[in-house]
């Protein structure tokens, strides 16, 4: 009928009245997609865009149209069998032609909301489906952020960390305390409420189950924030909460650095104190508070922590630590100290840079520096020699040669290098190291020293046993000759 208004009797009033009644006098589940098509199309035909968009609009709001879901319309039951199927493909043509009206009569905005609605609705569909798809929910108030009010980012942030993980084991909590932080920034940045996002922190950090785990992060940023709003005794707080209920390493640095900047140095002793007292085996604990003394000009103090430090029977970096110890005695100027520290090290380990280093440092004291750094490569050498250590042979010679070329003689230089091995490949077999049967041959190389005897007792046996076996070459050969004479007599 409508059509017949349209094209054969030319009548655009009748027409319109015609779709007009079709929507108001048809029941619902008589109204498909097709007759929305068809009115929005004949109202975009005559010039009338924002009649077509209201139609749109209403078919949107009726059929779901462009969201999950939309098979089945607000009220109506699931779309199914074959009468089902071509109204599912009606109503996403008509969703394309709105799409497609949009971007010929609309502006960018009314494309952007369109676009957005839809991602909206996806999200929704999604987080109603899982509710602990963190990832959906940031997604979804990062797009509100975006595109939408503050009350909106608000209302996806609120609901999305209402969904707190079923299970108190800390990887499940990741993505959810991720979210809480996401969270606190945006209060703080864009919406530039530091109390609301310190508001944010406290309750991130009150459903945290911290008898079992805890995150550091947490604490660390809402003191931070404190510190942001010029609330420095909420800051102290929140950082000995952290310190009594969470207590990591990161903690503590945060906390001391922070008092450092304040120039509270008996705090940040306090602080230290603390620190050591639960890790007493942090080299860098140790290490930066000698520097915290050493800097305030208490340098008994400084070397005191370092002598306690390196008495410590478990350490996880002590050369790092007793490096740091030399170079305080170094740089205070007690050279007789760092040469006591050289001493006691070397008795702990002989470790071959530790040599090195001992030889540099008494080559570089004045007078007599040269020779005692000589006398200390040449002890060395001979210990590694002992221990048959060849890496470390090369090694200290390498450094004892680059430091003769430095402050000594072309002589001694020549001296070093008639010292200097020779680089040869050899075989050995492979064995598995828990059944200890053989995996094969492999190639390996190895040092020759020209003042290792041991080396040319090798070469030699190997000389002999290359001559044995050409003597029985050529007494097999010989063997065969006469067994053929014997042949022909």
């Amino acid at each position: 009928y409508a059509r017949w208004a349209e094209h054969d009797a030319k009548d655009v009033l009748l027409a319109r009245t015609v779709f007009e009644r079709t929507l108001r006098e048809l029941e619902r589940e008589e109204i498909n997609a097709k007759v929305f098509k068809m009115f929005a199309g004949f109202e975009e035909r005559h010039g009338e865009y924002e009649r077509a968009r209201i139609i749109y609009g209403h078919a949107v709001n009726l059929f779901r149209l462009g969201q999950p879901g939309a098979a089945a319309a607000a009220g109506d039951e699931e779309l199914e069998g074959a009468a089902g199927a071509a109204e599912k493909a009606a109503r996403a043509d008509l969703y394309k032609q709105y799409v497609s009206f949009e971007k010929k009569h609309g502006d960018r905005e009314g494309v952007e909301n369109l676009i957005l609605a839809k991602q909206r609705a996806e999200y929704r569909e999604k987080t109603t489906a899982d509710g602990y798809d963190y990832d959906s929910w940031l997604e979804w108030a990062r797009l509100e952020a975006t595109h939408g009010g503050l009350a909106e980012v608000r209302d996806v942030y609120e609901r999305a960390v209402a969904n707190v993980p079923p299970a108190q084991e800390k990887p499940f909590w990741v993505r959810y305390i991720y979210l809480w932080i996401n969270y606190a920034v945006f209060e703080e940045v864009e919406a530039d409420d530091a109390d609301r996002a310190a508001e944010v922190l406290a309750a991130a950090i009150a459903v945290v189950p911290h008898k079992q785990f805890s995150f550091a992060k947490l604490w660390v940023l809402a003191a931070k924030c404190h510190i942001r709003r010029k609330d420095l005794k909420a800051a102290r707080a929140v950082m000995g909460r952290a310190i009594g209920m969470c207590g990591k390493e990161s903690i503590f640095k945060e906390y001391i650095a922070f008092e450092r900047a304040l120039g509270e140095v008996d705090r940040c002793r306090a602080l230290y104190s603390k620190y050591l007292e639960l890790y007493p085996e942090t080299c860098d604990a140790w290490k930066r508070f000698a520097e915290l003394e050493a800097g305030v000009g208490e340098a008994d103090r400084a070397r005191a922590l370092l002598e306690l430090a390196v008495a410590q029977d478990e350490l996880d970096m002590p050369e790092v630590l007793w490096k740091h110890f030399i170079d305080f005695e170094i740089s205070q100027g007690e050279g007789s100290k760092a040469r006591e520290l050289y001493g006691k090290l070397l008795e702990k380990t002989g470790h071959v840079k530790v040599w090195i280093s001992f030889a540099q440092f008494e080559a570089s004291e004045v007078g007599d520096g040269m020779d005692a750094g000589r006398d200390i490569f040449g002890k060395a050498y001979d210990i590694l020699k002992q221990d048959d250590l060849k890496e470390e042979r090369v090694l200290l010679l390498d450094a004892w040669r680059q430091l003769e070329k430095e402050k000594g003689t072309a002589a001694k230089v020549a001296e070093i290098e008639a010292k200097m091995p020779r680089r040869i490949k050899k075989k050995r077999m492979r064995t598995d190291p828990v059944s200890g049967a053989e995996l094969g041959w492999e190639e390996y190389y190895d040092y020759a020293f020209p003042d290792d005897k041991k080396a040319g007792g090798n070469l030699k046996i190997l000389e002999m046993a290359a001559k044995w076996k050409k003597a029985q070459a050529e007494a097999a050969k010989r063997k065969r000759e006469d067994e053929g004479e014997g042949g022909e007599e």
